[in-house]
C-alpha cells in the first residue's frame, strides 16, 4: 500500500487560542459525565448531492455497544459506547472539522472529541467527502469553500435529529477545526478564501510540497477552479465563538475578511515561534481578528494532531512509504501529553464561550 502522494500533513495554519493560567481538565470539568456514547446521522447537502456522514459524540447513560473510534494500522483509537442512551439535561453545539490525509475523517478526531462530550458537550462532525479514505479524492478536497456548508448542514441535520433535539442549546454552538478543519472553522466564522490566491498556491513548491503533488497527480489545476463560488461567504451566524488549530492553508484566506469576524477565536499554533512553516503560521492573522486570542505548542508539530502512535507505527510508516514521520512531535512530552493540553485547552475555551454560569 502506497502513500507518498497523499498529503498527510495537508496545509496547516493556526490561530488563536487562549492561555488559562489555570485550565480545566476533562476530569475536573463542571457536569463531567462517565459514559460517552456515540451515534451516526446523516445530513442531506443539496450542494455536495450526497447526504453528509455525521458522527456525534455525546453524554450518555450506561448501555450501547463497546466501540474503539479512530483506530487504524498506525494509531491507537478511543473508547466510546454506540448508540447509548443520551443523558438527561441540554447541551452545548460543538461543531468539528477534521483535515485531509490520514486523518481526513470524523472519527480520526474521537481522541479530543470524546473529552469534549464527558464535559458536556454534544460534538457534531461530518466526514468531507475527497479527504480521506478509500473515496479520498484531490479534486473533491480542494474544494475548501464547501466544507463551512458542511458544518452548517450537520448543524441543520442534528437540530431535527429525534434523538438530540430535546438535549441541544441551539442558541449555543461552537466550532472547532484542526489543520485543513482550522480553516474551515474560520471560515464559517466569517473569513473569505481569496480566489487568486488559491489558484497560485501551487505555483511553487515552497508552500506545501506534498498537497501540491497530490494535486498535480491527480491532474487538478487550481487555476481552473470556480473563482466564484471559492470566494463565496460562508460565515453562519449561529456560531458563537470558533477555535482553530494548526488551520492551513492561511495562505489561500482573504486577509481583509478577517478584520469582519465578529465572534471570539482562539488560534493555537503547533510548533516553536520562528520555526512554524509559512502556510500555517497564524500568528499575524490571530492579531487582525478583532475578538482573538493565540498560542503555541513549542513542543508540538503539525502531527501531534494524529492520533497516539501504536507501536511500531513510525517503522511501518517509513515501510509504507509515508513520506511523512507522523509519530514525531516537537521533541521532549509524548504524544499523549500534548493531547491532554489541547483538550484541556479546548474544554476550557469552549466552556467559557458557551457555559458562561458554569
Amino acid at each position: 500500500m502506497k502513500f507518498r502522494n497523499l498529503p498527510i500533513i495537508v496545509w496547516a495554519i493556526v490561530l488563536m487560542t487562549v492561555v488559562f493560567d489555570q485550565p480545566a481538565r476533562a476530569d475536573e470539568a463542571p457536569h463531567a459525565f462517565q459514559n460517552v456514547g456515540v451515534r451516526q446521522i446523516a445530513a442531506p447537502s443539496k450542494e455536495r448531492g450526497i447526504n453528509l456522514d455525521v458522527t456525534v459524540w455525546y453524554p450518555a447513560q450506561a448501555g450501547g455497544k463497546p466501540i474503539t473510534l479512530g483506530a487504524s494500522p498506525f494509531f491507537e483509537g478511543t473508547d466510546a459506547s454506540r448508540d447509548a442512551p443520551i443523558s438527561a439535561g441540554s447541551f452545548p453545539i460543538v461543531l468539528l472539522s477534521h483535515g485531509i490525509g490520514l486523518a481526513g475523517y470524523a472519527e480520526a478526531l474521537s481522541w479530543i472529541a470524546t473529552p469534549l462530550a464527558k464535559a458536556g458537550f454534544v460534538v457534531a462532525a461530518p466526514s468531507h467527502p475527497g479527504s480521506g479514505g478509500p473515496e479520498r479524492s484531490a479534486a473533491e478536497a480542494i474544494k475548501l469553500w464547501k466544507r463551512p456548508q458542511d458544518l452548517s448542514n450537520t448543524l441543520n441535520a442534528i437540530g431535527r435529529n429525534a434523538v438530540f433535539k430535546p438535549h441541544l442549546q441551539l442558541n449555543e454552538v461552537g466550532v472547532l477545526g484542526l489543520s485543513a478543519g482550522g480553516s474551515t472553522a474560520l471560515e464559517i466564522a466569517g473569513a473569505r478564501i481569496d480566489p487568486t490566491r488559491l489558484a497560485g498556491y501551487c505555483d511553487t513548491e515552497r508552500l506545501n510540497a506534498s498537497l501540491c503533488q497530490w494535486l498535480r497527480q491527480s491532474g487538478v489545476d487550481l487555476h481552473a477552479l470556480d473563482r466564484q463560488a471559492a470566494g463565496r461567504e460562508s460565515e453562519d451566524k449561529r456560531v458563537r465563538f470558533a477555535m482553530a488549530i494548526d488551520p492551513a492553508p492561511v495562505d489561500v484566506l482573504d486577509l481583509r475578511s478577517f478584520r469582519g469576524i465578529s465572534i471570539p477565536v482562539t488560534v493555537v499554533n503547533l510548533g516553536r515561534p520562528g520555526q512554524i512553516p509559512v502556510t500555517t503560521d497564524a500568528s499575524e492573522i490571530a492579531k487582525m481578528i478583532p475578538h482573538a486570542t493565540y498560542s503555541t505548542i513549542a513542543d508540538a508539530s503539525h502531527f501531534s494532531m494524529f492520533g497516539v502512535c501504536k507501536p511500531g507505527a513510525a517503522k511501518r510508516a517509513e515501510r509504507d512509504e509515508i513520506g511523512d514521520p507522523i509519530c514525531a512531535d516537537g521533541g521532549g512530552r509524548p504524544r499523549h501529553a500534548i493531547h491532554r493540553q489541547l483538550i484541556d485547552m479546548a474544554i476550557a475555551a469552549f466552556t467559557r464561550a458557551l457555559k458562561p454560569s458554569s
